[in-house]
């Protein structure tokens, strides 16, 4: 009886079990001291580069600060990650608001002519749907009836649909014209599909139109010649 007595784990013991499985947060930990400073570093570049490699989109600093310390510098990790990544043929880019793997524009090639494929890739849209998406980019929000008034022929529910699908864009908020209708909006996944950290990275239209490389005209035109296009066929 008292061989028996002495295996059962004790009401403190138990007591510290319950609290760590309630407290949740206890079993992982982020401060690491029991680390020496360059090991605790090292553990925190390892979890950041893990943490990223396994999102399927760009991962924010709010994220990354849930698996280092309270006073890790997530810029300077990730500043040391991309100098250690430098000979690899990927790298950790900034992208809509957080940071990606991607594998790097030389390799571009390669990748296409293993026909491997590939993690989040991008969808195929047509001339057109292109088309109504640089719009939506430029002129967000917007809704379908003005991006209509651009294209000088109305922009079809499907085509919304399908941009929509591809998680390209997003309802925005309504319009304040007659009937309230949505307005239409890009997404966090246009920019990371577009390489971009924030909107502020598009070309800047006035820029584009100055050059004689794009204008508003000059996307009505484009779009109009698209819709001939798809009619023919």
């Amino acid at each position: 009886m008292t061989g028996a007595a002495d295996n059962r784990p004790s009401r403190r013991k138990k007591a510290n079990a319950a609290d760590e499985n309630a407290g949740g947060e206890r079993l992982f930990d982020r401060e690491l001291e029991a680390l020496p400073p360059d090991l605790r570093w090292r553990e925190w570049m390892l979890r950041v580069e893990a943490v990223i490699f396994a999102a399927a989109e760009p991962v924010t600093r709010e994220t990354l600060a849930r698996v280092v310390g309270k006073a890790c510098s997530i810029d300077l990790l990730i500043d040391d990650l991309q100098q250690e990544l430098a000979g690899r043929p990927y790298e950790i880019v900034p992208v809509a608001g957080g940071w990606q793997h991607r594998s790097r524009p030389a390799y571009a090639d390669a990748i296409r002519a293993s026909a491997a494929p590939t993690r989040g890739g991008g969808a195929a849209l047509s001339e057109f749907e292109s088309m109504v998406l640089m719009a939506i980019g430029y002129f967000q929000p917007i809704t379908r009836a003005e991006l209509s008034k651009i294209f000088g022929k109305a922009v079809s529910r499907d085509t919304i649909a399908s941009l929509r699908n591809a998680a390209l864009i997003a309802s925005g908020p309504r319009s304040p014209t007659p009937g309230a209708p949505y307005t239409y909006v890009t997404t966090k996944h246009f920019l990371s599909a577009f390489d971009m950290e924030t909107l502020r990275d598009l070309p800047d239209i006035e820029a584009l139109e100055d050059a004689g490389l794009l204008s508003r005209a000059a996307v009505q035109e484009e779009a109009m010649a698209a819709v001939g296009d798809d009619e023919e066929e």
